[in-house]
């Protein structure tokens, strides 16, 4: 069947258009063309239709004119290519599975290093990225360069459970309640009380929830913790869960990275953004036509 889809389309396409073909199966599917059921091979060919025509479109504009690839590129293109194989035969058998050769594989490797040349050529008129777009983009997005306030929290938890008299909402409160006068505000003893009383699974590592950012946790308990002294034991704190007593084992504060250590990822960042803006308004005009000749 698939060979059946393949002949229809055979008319359509040049013998290097199965390398777009064959790059979207192993992207989207995992699979080799020869591998596609026909309704597969039918959604790769539309995918891969579309970027053989941009590729050409590309390739065909006013950018294009002046650019070379040497020979001496498509070699080292083919024979990385070539380097994922143990043996020559293995390479060819393979292309020939998926309906290409070495000539068609080398006039593909050609097109795709030419496309690119000419994207990098488009991407050259980009405005360069200057110290104030910078710094702009460190005031607005701040946060994304500092570390938040962690704090290290234990807790020992009594569940509520109105199926169980055991469990109920003021035999829970009341258990708790005698958990917090025994254990008496002695930090000490917090991680053995969690493994003698806390319905938690956490009971088995002394209560350990681990180190937790602000809105990790319930609200009821994140505002608890962070008004917590380092070392401190906090009230009882109902959540839905039940009746929850917190240790602050350790508070590790937040910091502020200077804007000299991030200004050159802030400058990739604005660089990478401004290129795939550019490149996409660069395509769509030439799709439309508007590309100046």
């Amino acid at each position: 069947m698939i060979a059946m889809k393949k002949q229809e389309h055979q008319q359509e396409i040049p013998s290097e258009f199965n390398y777009h073909i064959l790059r979207y199966a192993l992207e989207l599917l995992e699979k080799n063309i020869i591998q596609l059921t026909p309704q597969e091979y039918e959604l790769i060919f539309r995918k891969a239709k579309n970027s053989y025509e941009l590729e050409s479109l590309v390739i065909s504009s006013p950018e294009s004119e002046g650019v070379l690839i040497s020979s001496q590129q498509i070699d080292e293109s083919f024979s990385s290519v070539a380097s994922r194989y143990e043996r020559q035969d293995a390479l060819l058998l393979d292309l020939e599975n998926n309906s290409l050769d070495e000539q068609s594989l080398r006039k593909a490797l050609y097109r795709e290093l030419l496309f690119d040349s000419i994207m990098q050529r488009v991407s050259s008129k980009i405005p360069e990225v200057t110290e104030v777009d910078i710094q702009l983009f460190y005031e607005m997005h701040h946060n994304r360069f500092d570390t938040p306030e962690k704090r290290l929290v234990r807790h020992i938890l009594i569940t509520v459970n109105p199926e169980f008299k055991e469990n109920t909402y003021q035999a829970s409160l009341d258990k708790m309640i005698e958990i917090t006068d025994k254990l008496n505000g002695r930090t000490n003893r917090f991680q053995g009380f969690a493994k003698r009383y806390s319905e938690c699974p956490t009971a088995m590592d002394g209560g350990k929830l681990g180190n937790v950012v602000r809105g990790q946790l319930y609200p009821e308990l994140d505002a608890e913790l962070f008004n917590m002294a380092e070392n401190e034991i906090s009230q009882i704190v109902e959540t839905e869960m039940g009746f929850h007593l917190m240790m602050c084992e350790k508070i590790r504060p937040g910091k502020s990275v200077q804007f000299s250590k991030v200004a050159p990822k802030i400058r990739s960042i604005l660089e990478n953004r401004n290129q795939h803006n550019f490149q996409k308004k660069w395509l769509h005009e030439l799709q439309k036509g508007q590309v100046e000749t």
